[in-house]
């Protein structure tokens, strides 16, 4: 019982000891929760007096404004003001309401006029169809008369450049004109009535008619002359440039049929060369333009008449100098000074092969024309007493056509010249040099203008020095010229073109099939007469020359020997 006794006894002090320290516990406990009673009174009275405050502020602010509305009436104030909004937006709902209506309508409307249009196009339908199978019929009708038509004038146009060619042969491959020039104020024989009637027989040599010159001298104590020649056509002194161009048209159609076409002036210094070829020198006088503007106006008028030709125009300007040829538009050429004072002697060095000239393309007459006045000054003049502005060179301007072939085309080949079918653009002329043929391209046909240095006796020009060893290599040039018309017009096996550079550059137009037109210039004053006959017997000897079909048999019909 003792130990029993003291184990409770244990217990009951743990239990003492436990119930000691909770009852601790809650008397902090209690401590705590006076300390917080004791803050929040304090906040409450602070509180307080804070909200006594708030309503004495409160009181003193009512006082301050004895004038405010009293609640009710902003309230019914603000509820006016809303229902007259209300009512506005009603009203704008009504009419909103109303005009989607109407749009619905107008909407209702194309829809319906949409579907009946859809209906009658669904109905016509069948209708269009039928007219178009129709109309695909006749098209294909109408591209097949097309193509029946198309090779039909290709047909014509063949025979019509046929029967083109046969004519101007009838005339002569090779023709001669004759033009006299009017008597000027510093002929002797001028006097008043011969200017006012330049159409008189006035001089020693006059126009008998459009085709004979009569040439009639009578000397003192010598057999009086008294000639006639006979040309294709005689030009008056009073015709103008446009009468002799006129005559050169038909030309130029053959020019595009693919033959080439030279146009040399022939005479003596003073006699009109230059005048019919390039026209006067003052640019006022635009109604006497000589035969090269007017060609190359008409060159591109025709080529612009059949654009699908496709056909491409390069200029080439030599002059023929002391028997040099010289390139006017090579570019080293232009800070050359033009006149007398260029030397270009005849040495072995100048028998070597010539090297193409420089080919400028031009796309218009304009083009043309100002190309070729540029290139004249750097031509040769010199100032003599038969003329105040001789020529010292000869001058050539060629017009080269050529044409891209179209591959595949029945009618490749035929449009070219039978001398130039096949032949590249250039001629001989090497891939690197100036004039090498072009890729793709042939030549069409060429059109040479040329005008001649005046023929001219030294005695009667007076010069001396290096004009007169100029005048020397000018009449042997022109001495040349007529060995070879004369060795073709007698039809002699061998041709001396190798005489002189002049005939060297123009063989292919003296030999060949091209068509070849002599304008003989020559002077009506009777101290010209010598020199006249000596033009006059010039063409009539180039008449005699005879080629291709039209000749029978001429010199185009045996391959001339060019030694």
């Amino acid at each position: 019982m003792p130990v029993q006794g003291g184990r409770w006894g244990r217990i009951s002090e743990q239990r003492a000891r436990q119930l000691q320290r909770q009852v601790q516990a809650k008397e902090e406990r209690i401590v705590e929760l006076e300390m917080e009673n004791a803050v929040l009174h304090l906040r409450l009275a602070q509180y307080r007096g804070m909200s006594g405050k708030g309503v004495g502020t409160a009181a003193q602010l009512c006082s301050q404004c004895p004038e405010r509305e009293p609640p009710r009436r902003s309230a019914a104030l603000a509820a006016a003001q809303l229902w007259r909004r209300i009512q506005a937006l009603k009203h704008d709902t009504e009419a909103l309401r109303a005009s989607s209506l109407e749009v619905f309508r107008a909407c209702r409307e194309c829809l319906q006029d949409g579907l009946s249009a859809v209906v009658a196009a669904v109905q016509r339908a069948p209708l269009c169809h039928e007219a178009l199978l129709a109309w695909q019929s006749k098209a294909g009708h109408l591209e097949r008369s097309l193509q029946d038509v198309s090779a039909r004038y290709e047909l014509e146009r063949q025979q019509r450049k046929v029967l083109h060619n046969r004519l101007v042969e009838l005339k002569g491959n090779v023709r001669v004109h004759c033009r006299i020039r009017p008597l000027l104020p510093s002929d002797e024989e001028f006097d008043g009535q011969a200017s006012r009637d330049s159409s008189a027989p006035a001089g020693e040599v006059h126009a008998v008619d459009d085709e004979t010159v009569l040439v009639r001298w009578d000397r003192p104590a010598h057999r009086s002359i008294h000639k006639t020649y006979s040309f294709e056509r005689v030009y008056g002194p009073a015709e103008s440039q446009q009468v002799v161009f006129a005559d050169v048209c038909p030309l130029l159609t053959s020019l595009l049929d693919g033959y080439s076409v030279c146009i040399l002036a022939y005479g003596q210094t003073g006699y009109g060369k230059s005048y019919t070829v390039l026209g006067p020198l003052s640019k006022d006088e635009r109604g006497d333009l000589g035969i090269v503007p007017r060609a190359a106006g008409e060159l591109f008028r025709l080529i612009s008449e059949n654009p699908s030709r496709s056909l491409k125009v390069d200029v080439s300007i030599v002059e023929v100098y002391n028997n040099d040829i010289l390139d006017l538009l090579a570019k080293e050429r232009h800070p050359a000074v033009s006149g007398p004072q260029r030397e270009a002697p005849m040495t072995k060095a100048t028998k070597r092969e010539v090297l193409p000239p420089t080919r400028e393309p031009v796309r218009s007459a304009e083009d043309f024309v100002a190309l070729a006045a540029g290139s004249l000054q750097f031509r040769a003049w010199l100032a003599t007493r038969v003329h105040a502005r001789s020529s010292r060179s000869h001058l050539i301007i060629t017009a080269t056509l050529t044409a891209a072939p179209a591959s595949g085309s029945p009618t490749d080949g035929q449009s070219l010249g039978p001398r130039l079918q096949g032949r590249p653009v250039g001629g001989r002329a090497s891939p690197g040099s100036p004039g090498a043929p072009r890729v793709e391209e042939q030549v069409h046909a060429k059109l040479q203008l040329v005008d001649l240095a005046g023929s001219e006796c030294a005695g009667v020009s007076g010069v001396t020095g290096a004009a007169l060893r100029e005048t020397s290599f000018i009449n042997r040039s022109l001495a040349a010229l007529a060995d070879v018309l004369g060795a073709l017009a007698e039809h002699r096996d061998h041709i001396p073109y190798r005489n002189s550079q002049l005939t060297r550059f123009l063989q292919d137009v003296l030999g060949g099939d091209a068509k070849l037109l002599v304008i003989l210039c020559v002077s009506p004053c009777r101290k010209h007469v010598a020199e006249t006959l000596r033009c006059l017997g010039f063409g009539a000897q180039a008449r005699h020359v005879q080629r291709g079909p039209a000749g029978g048999g001429g010199a185009a019909a045996r391959k001339p020997r060019n030694q």
